[in-house]
């Protein structure tokens, strides 16, 4: 079986990092999803939303993974949103309580526009081209 190793383009768009991931989002992800999130997380805007809408592949250390992102957003006072997430993946994230602690969307013009109704895009309302991907 041929592995998809995971890559992280994020930008800022409607005053939340996106952090769109690609790929498998196994043990090999740490660098890359930890890379994706300090970059964001540097911008100090008062979300991150997680893409998972071309990740095909979570096993329990991507989860494992996930959680301590979760640990490192909730030490920080910023929200950790997620979207594009698979029927069989949202179960998962249900089943291991993630989403009691991460607010979970179908795609990101959901998400964008629910960040922005609850004021999280109050820091910025503008587009920002910035874009990177690690």
């Amino acid at each position: 079986m041929h592995r998809k190793a995971l890559k992280a383009s994020i930008r800022q768009r409607s005053g939340v990092a996106v952090i769109h991931l690609h790929g498998e989002v196994d043990g090999s992800a740490q660098q890359a999803l930890g890379a994706a999130y300090a970059k964001a997380e540097g911008w100090g805007l008062p979300a991150i939303l997680l893409d998972f809408r071309d990740v095909g592949y979570i096993n329990s250390k991507g989860i494992a993974l996930i959680v301590g992102l979760l640990s490192r957003a909730r030490a920080s006072s910023t929200r950790l949103l997620a979207c594009g997430l698979s029927e069989h993946y949202l179960e998962i994230f249900q089943i291991t309580r993630l989403s009691d602690y991460i607010t979970i969307y179908p795609d990101e013009q959901t998400a964008l526009l629910e960040a922005a109704s609850l004021g999280e895009s109050a820091h910025t309302r503008r587009e920002n081209t910035v874009q990177e991907t690690l």
